[in-house]
């Protein structure tokens, strides 16, 4: 079975967080809810507090699959502040294991080196921030190991280009039939 970790900062767009958690687990993914903050709970940037399943520390990231970056404004500044988060995403990609980012998040990447010379999307207006990508308006885009997103309304196409990637474009259209998913 595939494993996921969704991490989680204060001040995370919760759709986009939370919408990765449910389609991945209806597909089959384990996914972790992880908190960067220290804390149990972490809020959202529109008050939603949602109970993780783990602490940072308490992660095993050699059992890892993918890590996942939700946005949020002041949730992506506090992902990337993190520095043991950013030194796991920094060794993913050297190892070519997934990484995936929506909204504000892939800037993350795009800071970090990881976009250079890869298609990748991400909330509009953001765009300089996708440092040597070359930028999609896909809602969601994947190139290599690499999977990004544009922004809430996009949630639900992001996620599916998750399962794709670990499970197959045929359980990612499954899952989409099943929640009564058409994309545009």
């Amino acid at each position: 079975m595939s494993r996921i970790a969704v991490f989680f900062a204060e001040g995370y767009e919760e759709i986009e967080a939370l919408t990765v958690v449910d389609i991945c687990r209806r597909a089959g993914l384990e996914v972790q809810m992880v908190s960067v903050s220290g804390q149990q709970e972490v809020n959202g940037a529109h008050g939603i507090r949602v109970r993780m399943d783990n602490l940072f520390d308490e992660v095993d990231f050699d059992s890892l699959d993918m890590i996942v970056l939700p946005g949020g404004l002041q949730g992506t500044k506090n992902l990337e502040a993190h520095q043991g988060l950013m030194a796991q995403v920094d060794a993913f990609d050297r190892a070519g294991r997934y990484l995936a980012a929506i909204c504000a998040a892939p800037s993350i990447l795009g800071h970090r080196g990881i976009l250079k010379n890869r298609k990748a999307g991400c909330y509009p207006g953001w765009e300089q921030h996708l440092e040597g990508a070359r930028v999609s308006q896909d809602e969601a885009t994947t190139d290599g190991h690499v999977i990004t997103g544009r922004g809430m309304g996009c949630a639900i196409s992001f996620s599916l280009a998750i399962v794709a990637k670990l499970l197959g474009q045929e359980q990612a259209d499954k899952i989409a039939e099943a929640i009564v998913y058409r994309s545009r």
